[in-house]
């Protein structure tokens, strides 16, 4: 073959390669199947928490679409808590798991090696609701209030903490209960004047009941770095490649999900039970819409390191950590697509 020929062939290859991005209306372009290629593709477990709902969607989508197939990975899905997810990741027993920032660096400070590889919640999606009748408006009116939180860990208490610190309370200010995940039922009984919900999902179905609220954001009050996939550094140093495979995939699927919500939610159908309940399916429809809001970016996946110091500043505040940390070892935004 000529030179002249080959270059002839590059620049058919190339015009036609700009041609499928252009038709694709934004989504990502997908790489060949890793069956394809002769290869057998990589089998690993990506962890999300607690438990299955139509807020995972994305990742249903991932796995349901093929966007992890084409990048060569056969991903199981499993539901933790995130301080064992986060413990998992740093001694490399997994890979990849889904926890808020937070948690990195407060898994950092006790020296685990877990890093930050894709913001998937731009916004921090914790909150507080409250009965309007309560009165409860504003986070210095949860003084000597009853408050009830899932869990004292992970990303609902961490947000509670952070709003509690904006009006200068601490715990011993409010009457903080444990309820597990069952804010709604909580608040509907009035176990709790107060409960931490996350804001794309209990305050839908409080509206759905008929339940005027008042809700809270945490991101109206503290810049915190929410959830995301991390990775370890021993897979970052080792295989890189894996890595940006995973990102790649869930970019993709994100993307997808964000465009094509109609179908992402018959997706998570096949992993949600009862999702298709005439009875909550148009609550959870809408759990989907709203959170899609908080999942849009610029660009997919990307945290700055603004975002890293404030969270930061607002964890040594509230006395969760004890010293600064090198922030530029807690995340980073090289594998993005």
């Amino acid at each position: 073959m000529t030179s002249r020929t080959r270059y002839s062939l590059f620049v058919l290859i190339f015009v036609a390669a700009l041609l499928l991005v252009a038709c694709g209306g934004g989504t990502p372009a997908v790489e060949e199947p890793a069956e394809e290629s002769g290869t057998e593709p990589v089998s690993l477990t990506l962890y999300l928490g607690f438990r299955p709902d139509v807020q995972f969607a994305p990742y249903y989508v991932a796995v349901s679409k093929g966007f992890f197939a084409d990048q060569g990975l056969d991903v199981t899905l499993q539901h933790e808590s995130e301080s064992t997810m986060a413990r998992l990741v740093a001694t490399n027993e997994a890979q990849f798991a889904v926890v808020s920032g937070e948690q990195v660096l407060l898994g950092r400070a006790q020296g685990l090696p877990i890093v930050y590889v894709f913001e998937w919640y731009q916004l921090y999606p914790v909150a507080v609701a409250a009965k309007a009748e309560s009165g409860i408006e504003e986070p210095a009116d949860l003084a000597g209030r009853s408050v009830g939180v899932p869990m004292l860990e992970g990303a609902s208490y961490i947000g509670l903490e952070a709003l509690l610190y904006s009006a200068g309370l601490t715990d011993a200010d409010i009457q903080l209960e444990a309820t597990g995940f069952t804010q709604v039922e909580t608040l509907l009984t009035d176990r709790a004047e107060a409960v931490v919900v996350y804001a794309t999902n209990e305050p839908i179905q409080l509206e759905a009941q008929g339940v005027d609220v008042n809700v809270m954001y945490v991101a109206d009050y503290v810049d915190l770095v929410s959830n995301g996939i991390i990775t370890n550094e021993q897979t970052i140093a080792e295989d890189p490649d894996l890595v940006r495979a995973v990102v790649t995939a869930f970019s993709q699927a994100l993307q997808y999900t964000i465009e094509n919500p109609d179908e992402a939610f018959e997706i998570s159908k096949e992993f949600v039970e009862g999702l298709g309940d005439p009875d909550v399916e148009a609550t959870q429809r809408e759990v989907l819409d709203r959170s899609i809001g908080f999942w849009r970016a610029e660009r997919l996946g990307q945290s700055d390191l603004a975002s890293w110091q404030a969270m930061q500043e607002v964890l040594l505040q509230m006395g969760l950590l004890e010293e600064e940390l090198d922030l530029e070892a807690a995340f980073t935004n090289e594998f993005l697509p």
